[in-house]
């Protein structure tokens, strides 16, 4: 089939990508001027199965109250009449039972592992380069409760094949040497051994190249305007007053999504979730970790991508404002230089915010919408990079009439 991906992120790419795999002939519609310039552009750089656990949880509303009005806060709820935040926020409640997080971490974990085993097979494939480290992601907690919480959730993913192993604080500094300082605050840590870390800006834009060179068109700096509807199907999509037709459409627009379905009556729970980053050069004598560290208690990674170290985390919701926060920028560094006082950049950071789509379970929404010709793969919060290449090839199972290989709750229209 003659197929239109609407987005050019790292899910959007790979969708592409596995599409064409599957022989069809694919073409890609974004607004910017390359890929993988939003989202995508400056993420945590962690492909973290051991992420599986959903920010809706039993622990989640008591934390979100107790940060209620901290400018710095890991999760931040901007108060503000918003019925589509209103509406989000309560779906995201009826999330938080023990039941349902035991659920969602089960399809999370079944779809990331096979995301990753799916992104080892294409570098192998193709020889794919973007900083990547196989070295593992190290959780660390500061926090008694948060540590005692972790071990449960640990367990949890263990049992659905996670490897996330529980460690003691020297074990922490055994597998990163350079937490040295901030040893003697840590009381208990677990290792993913698996899991790895890379850039997704670069592996997005590296694959556009490979994907353009084996026949994908890329329509770039073209702005989406609607969706055509004839028939109960999609006739086309219009771009800068241009129709584009296919025979089969598919959503990878993160936030974005939303505004494109909502009027052919397809209604979506995203709501955009903003994140920080703050991307730091290294000399060559700085001390700065190799292992993909997350610090659980600040909802903060650090990544190490060539001679930069990528820091992100924490998230905002404040509808679709992408305005950089001085407060929470500078909150990064400051506990990027509590836990590594050593590093000595090469100089200033460099900040960036995008927005993350977020669903209320943090499962995100692949498959056929019950528009029969108009398909999603969106909503995958803050672990895009993570599932990117399984919901990818998914979606291509799915829209090719085959049934995908891992186990997860896909939309079949």
């Amino acid at each position: 089939m003659k197929v239109l991906v609407l987005g050019a992120g790292v899910v959007g790419v790979t969708s592409a990508w596995y599409l064409a795999e599957a022989g069809h002939d694919v073409t890609v519609v974004d607004r910017q001027a390359a890929a993988g310039l939003e989202t995508s552009f400056a993420n945590g750089g962690q492909i973290s199965v051991s992420h599986a656990e959903p920010w809706a949880n039993p622990h989640a509303p008591a934390l979100a109250l107790s940060w209620m009005g901290r400018e710095d806060a890991p999760l931040l709820f901007r108060l503000r009449w918003d019925p589509a935040l209103f509406a989000w926020g309560l779906r995201f409640l009826r999330e938080c039972t023990p039941a349902r997080t035991r659920a969602n971490i089960r399809d999370i974990v079944s779809l990331a592992l096979y995301s990753r085993s799916r992104l080892q097979d294409l570098r192998a494939a193709t020889g794919i380069t973007y900083d990547h480290l196989e070295r593992g992601i190290l959780h660390i907690y500061t926090d008694r409760r948060d540590f005692a919480g972790a071990v449960e959730a640990a367990a949890v993913m263990r049992e659905f094949g996670c490897e996330r192993n529980t460690i003691d604080a020297d074990a922490c500094l055994s597998i990163e040497p350079t937490l040295a300082k901030i040893h003697p605050q840590i009381v208990g840590g677990d290792f993913t051994p698996a899991d790895e870390s890379g850039d997704a800006h670069r592996f997005t834009q590296n694959l556009a190249a490979l994907g353009a060179a084996r026949g994908i068109t890329f329509r770039y700096g073209k702005t989406i305007e609607r969706l055509a509807l004839a028939g109960g199907r999609i006739a086309g999509v219009v771009a800068d007053g241009e129709l584009l037709t296919a025979d089969a459409y598919v959503v990878a627009l993160g936030c974005e999504s939303v505004f494109l379905l909502a009027p052919v009556g397809v209604r979506v729970p995203i709501y955009p979730g903003k994140g920080y980053s703050a991307t730091i050069p290294l000399r060559d004598d700085s001390v700065a970790p190799t292992v993909s560290v997350t610090d659980d208690g600040h909802k903060i990674v650090f990544s190490r991508l060539g001679q930069r170290l990528r820091v992100a985390g924490t998230a905002e919701f404040n509808g679709y404002d992408r305005s950089l926060n001085a407060v929470r920028c500078q909150a990064l560094l400051d506990r990027t230089l509590e836990i590594f006082p050593d590093l000595r950049p090469a100089g200033e950071p460099e900040y960036w915010t995008g927005l993350r789509p977020v669903t209320p379970s943090n499962l995100p929404i692949i498959g056929r919408t019950r528009v029969p010709n108009l398909y999603i793969n969106s909503g995958h919060g803050t672990l895009g990079w993570t599932l990117a290449c399984g919901s990818a090839a998914a979606l291509a199972d799915l829209l090719s009439g085959r049934r995908p290989e891992a186990e997860f709750p896909y939309l079949r229209g």
